[in-house]
């Protein structure tokens, strides 16, 4: 089944678009298994009507819904997980350790968000975020698992984009949940069924090192699949693997070069690297034989782009 909000896949697994911003930029996975389910990942509080509609449209109660797991606390994955608890009674948190704490007292992580955003913007996008009961939080540890009615859930500490990040592998599926690890793949660039991935950088935690290494943990599994919160499911992962270990060195390297001053000391630092993965990006998106308009690429990677520039930033100087 295919709704405005709601794409299934085999073994029990659905996307539900988490309205964030634009059409399919942003999925929340549901599991179901015998009629009971988890969610992984949230979107914000805003996305979570969408997700009580989606499980009424499966017949599944709120009761019904036995984990809420985050890949990592950013807000577009995990701003929805208070609206989440308050609303499935039966409901347990399931969350990396660096970033349990977080959950449970969520001031220093909405202050972060506004010194970004600004109040204004950041009560728009957001919601309200509200302090979860620690007696409802799990903390996921490297190799632990959950029983989702029977079913394994094996979560893998998986840093480089951010330290609090897990990948969920799913053995039923042969799939993983990849949050933002195996980086960002919008449908919008498929090309005859062929996916296309770049990696995110975003601030504050990207470690280049790390991503290499948990990308090459994931495909130790060999799975068939990964289901990416930016954009839901893709296949073909040992082709994704080596761009995603290409990309990510592209991407040191064009921050670094910006660093050592090879380029105008007319131009910022920031607008340099932000230039460069632009135009990395457009070639590489050509090569993969997607015939958008530029125009249209750029308006579709805009905040990505802005948001991997200020990541590289971040790294560069820390």
């Amino acid at each position: 089944m295919t709704t405005s909000l709601v794409t299934d896949y085999p073994n029990g697994i659905s996307a539900i678009d988490a309205q964030f911003h634009r059409p399919k930029r942003a999925a929340i996975h549901l599991i179901v298994e015998n009629g009971k389910t988890a969610l992984v990942d949230t979107g914000t509080t805003f996305s979570i009507p969408g997700v009580i509609s989606a499980l009424k449209e499966k017949n599944l109660a709120i009761e019904d819904v036995d984990y809420i797991i985050l890949t990592h606390i950013h807000l577009d994955h995990a701003g929805g997980a208070s609206e989440c608890m308050r609303i499935f009674p039966n409901a347990r948190l399931v969350v990396h350790p660096r970033g349990a704490h977080h959950m449970a007292d969520p001031g220093k992580l909405i202050a972060s968000a506004i010194a970004v955003y600004g109040e204004t913007e950041f009560r728009r996008t957001y919601g309200e975020i509200y302090p979860i009961d620690e007696k409802r939080i799990i903390e996921a540890t490297d190799t632990s698992r959950i029983e989702l009615n029977g079913r394994s859930l094996l979560f893998l500490d998986t840093p480089g984009h951010a330290r609090h990040h897990n990948c969920i592998y799913d053995e039923k599926s042969n799939s993983f949940f990849t949050g933002d690890t195996f980086g960002v793949s919008y449908r919008e660039l498929d090309v005859n069924g062929v996916e296309f991935i770049f990696p995110t950088t975003t601030p504050v935690q990207f470690d280049p090192e790390a991503a290499h290494a948990s990308v090459d943990r994931i495909m130790q599994f060999n799975p068939e699949y990964a289901f990416l919160t930016h954009y839901s499911r893709i296949r073909h992962l040992e082709r994704h693997a080596a761009s995603m270990h290409e990309l990510i060195d592209a991407h040191v390297s064009i921050a670094r070069n910006a660093q050592d001053g090879t380029t105008s000391a007319t131009i910022s630092r920031f607008d340099t690297i932000h230039a460069a993965l632009e135009t990395l990006l457009l070639q590489r998106i050509r090569l993969h034989g997607c015939v958008m308009s530029e125009e249209d690429i750029t308006n579709l990677l805009r905040s990505d782009i802005r948001l991997n520039t200020l990541g590289l930033e971040h790294w560069l100087d820390h």
